[in-house]
């Protein structure tokens, strides 16, 4: 959801694009944009993850450099209105950009009225987490509105209220952000993006590199050892365990970790860890390094309590932010050995736990390394086997799904709003030819519903896309919950705007209702009648102006 256009103070309605192909209007009642235009904002009111060390070090040089644009305009200016300061963070994997983010809104914070953490990989994330900001400072009518009513609650309150800071977290696609930034003028925007293109009109860059060698022993002593300063001998053992780890900062969090949790000596997980490399041998790449730290990180864990891998390699195939414990129960015997598990997991810098200890983060290049490495090459004739942590992110979101889709309502609606991006992590990460389930393309199918029930259908093509090639495989090309599928996708297809595939799927679902359902069944009526539509729209489209 990103917003669309400027809206005047005091109007009723405010404009919001849902994606890049459609546009709808959300209506707020008066009462509630007055709410929005005059609630204040309590002092140090905000969201803010929590590290999974908890320790920054250096980035001096950094931060000043975020300061002076951010207040001082600088070549910002000359993008933006002058009141607004944007600035990106660009860089990549476990380098530190969401932690160099965190340092500068953690230093500043008293400078702001309202410091808000939004994860904006996807148009739907930032929705969900701008509705935050309504849960935050207007309980009382965040209780009564829809999802996208609170985002534009939130919206409203933004464009009335001065001296903010919006920090969007792993920007995938910066044009995401460029109707926030455009409507959005009365304080500062702060992204962070692996992509450092696409920023040449919407904000400056920061290229954010390895820390510097000094930086890197401080952030790996200080882990390592936090209660009594390195010695020199410590000190020298952690140049040589940096270098070998290239510097990258998530790698160098949890080696310390490591380091500070098996009371290991430097010198020894160095050698362990068989990362010498000679003159003429290629430093690893991150996903390499931080591969080779886990080999024996997990292993530790694995003796410690082994129900903490399990939960790990599960939520390498959810989203990143914000994973329920609620989520993760299922995988638990019991409430007690999931906190452990948990706890260890946080113990290794493996995960990081929210401000309210309620759910859990997981790093992007620790999830990637994870699927990348549960990836089993079958034997020839072989079905392939699903990856490790696969099944059970499966079995866990089949487990909590809300009883309806349809009509959701007050819990409800947030429960859904939690499961949606983990079931959406989940479809994007289907591996091909992995084993199909009835109950999993149901979860997908149950998920895409309520998004079409809140007029997000055109975000429903992965989840649906899964759905149907599950069905297929399990059900048949011409079950009825097949043929309903392929004719939902379809559906989503055209709300999205793609007639291109929204018709072939529309004639070859009516030509197999047909046949299997009969001319004049309801569900082949409404086919047809689909299917008419679509066709009018693409006529229409094609006809010169």
């Amino acid at each position: 959801m990103n917003v669309s256009g400027e809206r005047p103070i005091g109007a009723e309605s405010i404009q919001v694009a849902v994606s890049g192909d459609s546009t709808r209007v959300v209506v707020l009642p008066k009462e509630v944009v007055e709410s929005a235009l005059t609630v204040q904002a309590p002092a140090q009111a905000g969201y803010l993850p929590k590290s999974a060390s908890g320790v920054f070090v250096g980035r001096e040089t950094e931060l000043t450099a975020l300061r002076d644009t951010l207040t001082g305009g600088g070549s910002a200016a000359v993008v933006q209105p002058q009141q607004i300061s944007v600035q990106t963070i660009s860089g990549l994997g476990g380098v530190g950009k969401s932690a160099l983010a965190l340092r500068y809104a953690t230093r500043f914070r008293g400078d702001y009225k309202l410091v808000w953490w939004i994860t904006a990989d996807s148009p739907e994330s930032i929705v969900t987490s701008l509705a935050g900001i309504t849960e935050r400072l207007c309980l009382q009518w965040a209780q009564t509105l829809e999802p996208d009513q609170q985002a534009a609650w939130a919206i409203t309150w933004l464009q009335a209220h001065p001296d903010w800071l919006l920090i969007f977290d792993n920007v995938e696609n910066p044009e995401h952000l460029s109707p926030y930034l455009g409507t959005l003028s009365q304080g500062h925007h702060l992204a962070t993006s692996r992509r450092a293109t696409g920023w040449q009109s919407l904000a400056p860059v920061v290229s954010l590199g390895l820390l510097p060698p000094d930086e890197a022993t401080d952030l790996l002593c200080t882990i390592a050892f936090p209660r009594t300063p390195a010695d020199s001998q410590q000190r020298e053992a952690a140049q040589r365990l940096a270098r070998d780890l290239g510097y990258l900062p998530l790698a160098l969090e949890q080696a310390g970790a490591y380091v500070f949790r098996t009371g290991i000596d430097l010198d020894t997980y160095r050698t362990n860890l068989a990362l010498v490399l000679d003159e003429n041998r290629d430093a690893p790449s991150p996903e390499q390094t931080v591969a080779r730290i886990w080999d024996h990180t997990l292993n530790a864990i694995t003796r410690r309590d082994p129900l903490a891998v399990t939960l790990l390699q599960a939520m390498a195939w959810l989203a990143p932010d914000h994973i329920p414990r609620t989520l993760l129960a299922p995988l638990a015997p019991h409430p007690i050995a999931l906190a452990n598990a948990l706890g260890e997991l946080h113990a290794y810098n493996m995960t990081a736990f929210t401000p309210d200890r309620q759910a859990v983060t997981v790093h992007r290049l620790v999830q990637t390394v994870l699927r990348t490495r549960s990836q089993t090459e079958p034997r020839q004739g072989d079905a392939l086997p699903s990856p490790l942590g696969r099944v059970e992110a499966e079995r866990a979101v089949q487990h909590v799904l809300p009883s309806t889709s349809q009509d959701a309502q007050g819990d409800d609606i947030a429960a859904w709003e939690h499961l949606i991006p983990h079931v959406l992590a989940l479809a994007e990460t289907a591996p091909t030819n992995a084993t199909a389930s009835v109950e999993t393309a149901d979860a997908y199918y149950e998920s895409a519903q309520y998004l079409y029930h809140q007029g997000r259908d055109a975000h429903t093509i992965t989840l649906r896309t899964q759905a149907l090639a599950q069905r297929v495989e399990v059900l048949g090309d011409t079950h009825p919950d097949t043929l309903a599928t392929r004719h939902n996708l379809a559906g989503a297809y055209r709300t999205a705007g793609d007639l291109g595939r929204a018709i072939p799927l529309l004639e070859a679902t009516l030509a197999q209702q047909v046949e299997v359902l009969g001319d004049t069944h309801p569900d082949t009526l409404i086919s047809r009648n689909n299917l008419a539509y679509a066709r009018e729209a693409a006529a229409s489209v094609r006809q010169p102006r």
